[in-house]
């Protein structure tokens, strides 16, 4: 029998001219809790894009660091950074192999990278990943429509701990970061 690790959580907001990363802390064995306070965010570039990122560790780590390239080799352009990261990802013949998707912003972007070869700008502003992806997408889309004085910081934050009552691959240690705001 083969143990899969799952986990995670990982959620973006665009709001009112900020965006906010955060992530849970659970890393699942097979049905037992192997670690509650995993670090799932990551600043890149001195704080400038801030990185998320569900699957793997392994293979997020070998990601991120593609990733890290791949701004240094285009100026810190993340779109352009992203969408070389997913053709990379589409050809090589190693990376085709990596389990794992990141969600990925600076102070402009907010995108949702995946191994399939896709980069996605989410519609409403919102880009969730992992277990409990679909939880902390509907509670921070509930909070942009009805909650507009919350900062992204905030609404990320009471996204996750919903997600984190609903779903069990989600845990109540958050981490958030924000991307800086300087040029």
């Amino acid at each position: 029998m083969e143990m899969r690790i799952r986990s995670t959580t990982v959620l973006g907001v665009r709001h009112n001219g900020e965006i906010a990363v955060g992530a849970d802390g659970q890393a699942t064995m097979d049905k037992h809790v192997a670690k509650n306070n995993v670090r799932k965010i990551r600043q890149l570039h001195g704080g400038k894009v801030v990185t998320g990122f569900a699957g793997s560790t392994a293979d997020a780590f070998t990601l991120l660091e593609r990733f890290e390239e791949k701004l240094g080799q285009f100026g810190q352009n993340l779109k352009r950074a992203a969408i070389e990261l997913a053709k990379d990802w589409r050809k090589d013949q190693y990376l085709r192999k990596l389990e794992a998707m990141m969600v990925v912003a600076d102070k402009d972007e907010l995108l949702i990278v995946a191994g399939t070869g896709d980069v996605l700008e989410p519609d409403s502003d919102v880009a969730a990943i992992g277990s409990g992806a679909m939880f902390a997408q509907a509670a921070a889309l509930a909070l942009k429509k009805h909650a507009p004085h919350l900062t992204a910081r905030q609404m990320v934050e009471e996204a996750l701990h919903i997600a984190a009552d609903i779903c069990i691959y989600t845990n109540h240690n958050i981490i958030i970061e924000e991307p800086s705001q300087t040029a």
